[in-house]
């Protein structure tokens, strides 16, 4: 559990580095933003006081330095309107208003935009001219300003692509980690079973040559087969086993009729099945243990006491085994059911439920999931199973 630990708090320190990177990048280009709008508010106050001096100009005037002020504008967008709101002349406008009928109306029209933004600056004209005259310098942000205005926000998305690849890669790997896990324990579990069910395997043919007619001998028997099956199904993690076509009713009642003869009779197993077989492409000795399991889980929910309803139904794609019980139900979401260490027992590693939920999935292509529970009522899971293809 302390290296899931591990992996939840990489993951909130990087949530956490990417929000300080955001709200760093937003920060530092909004100074920026607001230093170069000030500049260009700047910039428009001497192209309008270029503008006076060339309305106001005489012999005196330096025309070279009035027209070079005029002339260096090449970014910011202006529109010049008389008094009256009508578009007088423009500058890096762009050709869009070329294309409209009435070019002097659109402009006006664009003019009232950036006076509504607060983005103008009003020119007295000279008295000579009219001291009631004016005409008003419109103007735009810059190309290079609208540019910087998104930019934090493409910022911001790159930073987020780039924590989710991180999770992304740190699930997988923990995933990765994970199975090679399940796999090292599967497959020592198997080596270490191998040693002492030859033993006993060797003792129970002693017993069964010196003592032939014990009636105890043929149930030790049925339980070092037993031990074998499960070394084998061990033995199978990790690796590629290919699934056979199986009547998924068979298998069902050979885990029932394992499960009756090790339950009290308190345990009532009860079973509902079509009436024709249901094939099903499947690893018949994992699947068993993913319907033991579910059944145990079932017998310690309800402490020894209760029933268990087994129900098998099928559609053209999907075969569905329920197992319900009524036992204590589940309190709090379903899904934490089917992560490592979740159990409900004084005593257990809470492994079970995600081992059969990786082979339902890894190995059948299936789901399994919690139908519905309900606290001191029961419990119903659900393993939906993909039919085996039609022979053709």
């Amino acid at each position: 559990m302390q290296m899931f630990d591990r992996i939840r708090n990489i993951r909130y320190v990087l949530v956490l580095f990417a929000m300080l990177i955001a709200i760093g990048s937003l920060l530092m280009s909004n100074y920026l933003i607001s230093d170069l709008e000030e500049e260009e508010r700047n910039r428009m106050e001497v192209w309008a006081e270029a503008m006076r001096s060339l309305n106001a100009a005489d012999e005196n005037t330096d025309m070279n330095l009035v027209l070079k002020v005029i002339n260096g504008n090449h970014t910011i967008p202006v529109i010049i309107v008389d008094k009256d709101g009508k578009a007088l002349s423009s500058r890096n406008i762009g050709k869009s208003f070329m294309e409209n009928e009435d070019s002097v109306a659109y402009l006006s029209a664009l003019a009232r935009e950036y006076r509504q933004s607060g983005r103008f600056i009003r020119i007295d004209m000279p008295q000579e001219y009219n001291s009631n005259d004016f005409i008003t310098i419109c103007y735009d942000e810059s190309l290079i300003l609208k540019r910087l205005a998104i930019y934090p926000y493409i910022q911001l998305g790159v930073v987020v692509l780039f924590v989710l690849i991180a999770i992304f890669a740190i699930f997988s790997a923990m995933r990765a980690e994970q199975n090679k896990l399940w796999v090292g324990l599967s497959k020592e579990t198997a080596h270490q079973l191998g040693t002492p069910i030859s033993s006993l395997t060797a003792w129970l043919q002693v017993l069964q040559d010196t003592y032939p007619d014990d009636v105890l001998l043929p149930e030790m028997e049925k339980d070092v087969k037993r031990l074998e099956h499960i070394a084998d199904r061990f033995s199978k993690i990790g690796s590629i086993p290919d699934p056979k076509p199986e009547d998924v009713l068979e298998v069902m009642d050979r885990v029932v009729a394992y499960m009756r003869k090790r339950t009290s009779n308190k345990v009532v197993i009860t079973t509902h099945y079509p009436k024709d077989p249901v094939i099903v492409s499947l690893i018949s000795s994992l699947f068993e243990w993913v319907a033991e399991n579910l059944c145990k889980n079932a017998v310690d929910a309800m402490d020894g006491e209760g029933s268990i309803d087994i129900v098998v139904d099928e559609d053209d794609e999907w075969v569905y085994v329920d197992v319900k019980d009524t036992g204590k139900g589940i309190s709090g979401s379903f899904d934490s059911v089917f992560k490592p260490g979740f159990t409900t027992k004084a005593r257990g590693w809470g492994l079970g439920l995600s081992l059969a939920k990786r082979i339902v999935e890894d190995y059948h292509k299936g789901k399994i999931f919690v139908v519905d529970s309900e606290v001191g009522v029961g419990t119903t899971f659900r393993v939906e199973l993909p039919k085996a293809p039609a022979e053709v």
